[in-house]
């Protein structure tokens, strides 16, 4: 019966509409968030106290351990200590890094947790787990993580 006449008749009068499925979005960072990612606007790294007293970077808006509300903002140097590390040896198109740069766990100095980011060392042979590293603030700061172009060697 679909092939009838009177069924392709009546497909004839269906109304069509092309129709693009999209979730368009926007986030509200709140404070905390808020704070990181000004403060790298600004060219500075800012954690938050847990519960316990230890400070974490970046910075969370509850505590990981009590699932308590966090609110009391601390600044940071722009330092840190490599924790762990992943040479990169072929950068992909999509990293901004075009040369070899290895992805590493950074300790903040003054924090007690870590935050990945790239490490722009040179060669693998100048990486090391436990190495001190600076930040390399990108030109065009705008909020974002990518505000630090990487880390280097301090």
């Amino acid at each position: 019966m679909a092939n009838s006449p009177a069924s392709a008749q009546h497909d004839d009068d269906v109304l069509r509409d092309g129709f693009e499925l999209g979730f368009t979005y926007t986030r509200s960072v709140g404070p905390v968030i808020g704070a990181f990612l000004t403060g790298l606007r600004d060219g500075k790294i800012v954690g938050i106290k847990g519960s316990n007293g230890k400070v974490i970077c970046p910075p969370t808006e509850y505590d990981p351990q009590t699932s308590e509300e966090l609110s009391e903002i601390v600044n940071l140097p722009s330092t840190g200590t490599v924790k762990t590390w992943s040479w990169i040896s072929q950068p992909h198109k999509k990293h901004i890094l075009t040369q070899p740069f290895a992805w590493a766990l950074i300790q903040i100095d003054g924090a007690d947790t870590s935050l990945l980011h790239k490490v722009d060392a040179g060669s693998e042979a100048n990486m090391k787990t436990g190495m001190k590293v600076k930040v390399r603030w990108a030109d065009d700061r705008r909020g974002f993580i990518t505000d630090i172009a990487c880390f280097e060697p301090a």
